[in-house]
């Protein structure tokens, strides 16, 4: 009886050893899960900006028109020019660029949104389709994006 006394008392103690955080390990937690909550909402806000002013030319799929818009959907331009993309979604854009190794030369014009629309709608754009461009886009990454 004695043995098994102890033998309970020795798992009881090696189960909330094991089961115990400390307060950091609770604290990186909730950030995670605000971090992910913060990105998940200005994905939601990203869409019904990409629905209002991006769906007619990059299409409800993000493959554009062949030679004429470029896609968005596995873009190696939107993968490797992080600042030159908020920009063009920013203040629009005129110059030549290539996409996946088909140039484009058409117009993108100033869509007017706030520097928090943009943020949300390049967070759609790099986390839809199959996408996954890197960290979270805020929106004082973008109001320190200069014309």
């Amino acid at each position: 009886m004695k043995n098994s006394y102890s033998l309970q008392i020795l798992m009881l103690f090696a189960l909330l050893l094991v089961n115990c955080k400390g307060d950091g390990d609770k604290k990186t937690t909730v950030n995670k899960t605000i971090v992910d909550t913060e990105l998940t909402n200005s994905i939601d806000r990203g869409r019904l900006v990409y629905d209002d002013f991006c769906v007619s030319c990059h299409m409800t799929n993000g493959k554009g028109v062949p030679n004429v818009f470029p896609p968005l959907a596995d873009s190696d331009y939107l993968k490797s020019k992080r600042e030159e993309s908020i920009k063009a979604i920013k203040y629009g854009l005129k110059d030549e660029i290539t996409v996946n190794g088909v140039t484009y030369n058409g117009v993108m014009t100033p869509l007017g949104l706030e520097d928090d629309e943009v943020a949300d709608v390049m967070n759609y754009i790099n986390y839809s389709w199959g996408n996954d461009y890197g960290e979270k886009v805020t929106q004082e990454e973008v109001s320190n994006i200069a014309e």
